[in-house]
């Protein structure tokens, strides 16, 4: 969590909107970078077209750690003249992920304030798995 901390502290003009400022950037053409985890992703996330899910922090049985590879790996999906909305679960790891990315260059990211719970909480269409039966 300490390196989640710096994250944000080294923050260089961080732009945190709203879900539905979010929502209407990404029926725009903004492209939507989830970074919580595969897992978390998989139970259910918010329903739009270009959604990308690159983990900012891994779960460990040590608890959470930063995905070391995070910016490489949205540097190989992404240009750096991309227009990303960044999201997680309640705003955290999105807005520490988004100053990672405005300090290394990208253009035009906004990190959505309340993540996933408040997309959800809008009333906002999220895609969640089929129940087993």
């Amino acid at each position: 969590m300490q390196q989640l901390n710096q994250d944000v502290i080294s923050a260089t003009e961080v732009v945190t909107i709203d879900v539905h400022a979010a929502k209407d950037l990404i029926n725009s053409g903004y492209r939507y970078l989830d970074v919580r985890t595969v897992e978390e992703f998989k139970k259910g996330h918010a329903d739009v077209e270009n959604i990308l899910n690159i983990p900012y922090l891994f779960t460990t049985p040590e608890g959470r750690v930063k995905n070391p590879e995070f910016l490489e790996q949205v540097q190989f999906a992404c240009s750096k003249e991309d227009h990303l909305i960044v999201g997680c679960q309640s705003g955290v790891r999105s807005l520490a992920a988004t100053s990672v990315l405005v300090s290394a260059g990208f253009k035009d990211v906004k990190d959505i304030g309340g993540g996933y719970l408040a997309w959800v909480q809008n009333g906002l269409v999220a895609t969640k798995p089929k129940e087993e039966l």
